[in-house]
């Protein structure tokens, strides 16, 4: 019967132990989850589409939010509003927040602008929910999230969008946001997500969770472990001689 060689019988016992851990720690938790609009939403009958990533911390929430719909026709397809809930924390405030400015012009081209704060509120929702919201501020209701333009310009852009004063400057595909949410862990759950378009209230399309992705770090850690490892053998097994008991 072939037996293993010693030293790759403690190769082993290295390996398994983290890469089992790797693979695992992601699913206990998660860094970070995206929550995004439902393939084919509309909001007032025109498509949307975006995304919110949320990554928890000691009492921190980080916010990535960007608009992905591709050479909007309307103002009403703009982000303007996310409201979510938590499973632990439901008051804070807004520490910071920043997003590139973007102006469209009467014909659709565009210029970008220097990256700013958002002007964006944060607020307590009555349901015991969080919302960050730019209608009603002083910012609003210009700054709302834009999505990309066509190939050079917003071709589709109607007057809402297109050389519109009150509405212009929009903030460019992506707006950060960093709150300070006593309670909240990197443990914290994010239960429920609801996007908001538009101007008029009510044009609400509620996000679904995409799968978790396992943690970067982790898969290096593994890959550099393995990879010690393997090149241990190759030089160990050059002199091998197999022994059959």
């Amino acid at each position: 019967m072939w037996e293993w060689p010693k030293f790759m019988r403690k190769a082993l016992w290295i390996i398994l132990p983290v890469t089992l851990a790797a693979i695992l720690t992601p699913c206990a938790r998660a860094d970070s989850v995206t929550f995004v609009t439902p393939s084919g939403s509309t909001s007032g009958g025109q498509p949307v589409d975006a995304s919110a990533t949320f990554t928890m911390g000691s009492g921190v929430v980080t916010i990535i939010l960007t608009d992905l719909q591709t050479n909007p026709t309307s103002v009403g397809q703009l982000i303007s509003d996310l409201d979510f809930v938590l499973s632990s924390g439901a008051t804070g405030t807004l520490a910071s927040s920043s997003g590139q400015e973007i102006v469209v012009e009467p014909d659709g081209s565009f210029v970008l602008g220097a990256t700013v704060a958002t002007g964006w509120a944060f607020n307590a929702t009555l349901s015991g929910g969080l919302q960050l919201d730019v209608l009603g501020t002083p910012t609003g209701p210009s700054h709302l999230i834009i999505g990309p333009p066509g190939a050079n310009s917003y071709t589709n852009a109607n007057g809402s969008i297109a050389g519109n004063a009150p509405h212009n400057p929009f903030l460019n595909q992506t707006a950060t946001f960093m709150l300070n949410v006593p309670g909240a862990t990197d443990s914290t759950t994010v239960t429920s997500v609801i996007f908001s378009f538009g101007t008029t209230p009510g044009n609400d399309v509620p996000g679904t969770k995409t799968a978790p992705e396992p943690s970067s770090l982790a898969l290096l850690l593994v890959a550099a472990v393995v990879g010690g490892v393997a090149l241990v053998l190759r030089r160990r097994l050059g002199g091998l001689s197999i022994r059959y008991i």
